[in-house]
């Protein structure tokens, strides 16, 4: 069966777009399990493509204009072939998700989403906060700043150390801001819907995936965690996701200290293998970074110029209104995952001088009455929290999943490759499509 297009009686149009060193292949299981409840007759299904590989390199921006052109392209291949498009959803994976809020904020500006009845916006494991690493001090410059550099300049905006365009602000920061195109679009839907991995995602953790001021999984084991019911022990109750957990400390015994020692033992081979690998792994990671980075230069180049089969003027619309690879990906995921988030402390200082200090101390404090003793606020920066704020207002219905068969729940979420360690994601996606995804 084939699962993408669709025929031209279907008036729901699906557009899936997949994230950062992707392509359309990635996001074939949620096709599949679509398709598989909606025939062609009554979902069309659109694979964005043009953001393939290394494409994705080239900033969120550039990504949201050529899906918004694919979109465009699409609505006028089914109208030629005699039907109409009246429905739109958008699935967003990883960085997918991103680009997909910009491109919904074009089609708003342009009036396409005027035409349609906007149903679904679903992400799956997308870095809404981007990926900044919550710390505080010199360790925001060492890994927050160079890390940013390894990927051109989707990862400046990543990274929320850009300035984009004339705002002076960070790509993501105009994404959620209450008056820009971007959450006017968004909000036209009639259902937001997110999907985030509690442990193992190193891609993107769980504070960005999940729009959320603090990480209560990070003691994943004092936790009792209440699963869904029919979702086995994968998908979480959103209405009440987990309790403490009484813990009864054993005693120490002799075996106990024994069985510690051997797993220890157990554990040098690996330790052995980590240290002569994941240098050489680091060095091809930087190397790819640079190579990319240039080649990634150039396409912006050429895409600025209208050079790139897709004329921009078209796309650069007002931002405001007055209405209110693998392996690389594993390296990258590697040195993302081993810095260790921070919190806010009662008398924590930051850099920042004047007005702006005194407006983060406020909020500062307001983040700590408002979280719960178990759950520290993190060291966000301060328009991470202004986009925590914006974003919940349009009331995302979030499913937080436990991936426990793999230690990569970022690929497992989708099953992005079929194999049998990421069979959960086989559970997120009956929930998304049976119980989730409006028609």
């Amino acid at each position: 069966m084939s699962y993408t297009g669709g025929s031209p009686k279907a008036e729901h149009l699906c557009v899936l777009v997949h994230g950062l060193w992707g392509n359309p292949d990635h996001m074939r299981n949620i096709a599949k399990g679509l398709r598989e409840k909606f025939p062609p007759e009554e979902l069309y299904l659109l694979l964005a493509k043009r953001n393939s590989g290394s494409f994705t390199y080239d900033g969120i921006e550039r990504g949201g204009e050529r899906v918004c052109a694919e979109i465009q392209e699409e609505m006028r291949l089914i109208e030629q072939r005699g039907g109409k498009i009246t429905k739109l959803s958008i699935v967003g994976y990883s960085l997918g998700g991103l680009v997909s809020r910009y491109a919904v904020g074009l089609l708003h500006a342009k009036g396409i989403l005027d035409t349609v009845e906007c149903m679904n916006f679903t992400t799956f494991a997308s870095p809404h906060l981007g990926v900044r690493t919550p710390l505080k001090g010199w360790h925001n410059h060492v890994w927050n700043v160079l890390g940013a550099r390894t990927l051109s300049m989707s990862g400046r905006q990543l990274f929320i150390i850009d300035k984009f365009r004339d705002t002076g602000r960070p790509l993501l920061s105009v994404l959620a801001d209450p008056k820009s195109i971007f959450m006017s679009g968004l909000r036209r839907f009639k259902r937001h819907s997110l999907y985030t991995n509690i442990v193992n995602d190193r891609s993107a953790v769980y504070y960005t995936t999940a729009i959320e001021k603090t990480d209560p999984y990070k003691n994943i084991d004092s936790l009792n965690i209440n699963f869904l019911e029919g979702f086995g022990d994968v998908i979480l109750d959103p209405t009440n996701p987990f309790g403490p957990r009484r813990m009864v400390p054993d005693p120490a015994s002799f075996s106990s200290v024994t069985k510690s020692s051997i797993m220890w033992l157990k554990r040098i081979p690996f330790m052995l293998a980590l240290a002569i690998f994941v240098p050489v792994g680091v060095m091809a990671f930087l190397l790819n970074s640079v190579i990319q980075t240039v080649r990634s230069s150039s396409r912006i180049k050429l895409h600025e110029d209208g050079k790139a089969g897709l004329d921009v003027h078209e796309y650069r619309v007002p931002l405001w209104i007055t209405e209110m690879r693998e392996e690389v990906e594993h390296v990258f995921g590697a040195l993302n995952s081993s810095q260790t988030q921070e919190h806010l402390a009662i008398g924590d200082d930051d850099d920042e001088d004047g007005d702006e200090m005194e407006e983060h101390r406020a909020r500062m404090k307001r983040e700590r009455r408002m979280s719960m003793p178990m759950q520290p606020t993190l060291a966000l920066a301060p328009c991470q929290f202004e986009m925590i704020d914006a974003l919940h207002s349009v009331r995302w219905r979030k499913y937080p999943v436990w991936i426990h068969k793999v230690g990569h729940s970022h690929a497992a979420m989708i099953v992005r490759m079929d194999k049998p360690s990421f069979s959960e994601g086989y559970v997120v996606l009956r929930h998304f499509v049976n119980d989730e995804f409006l028609i």
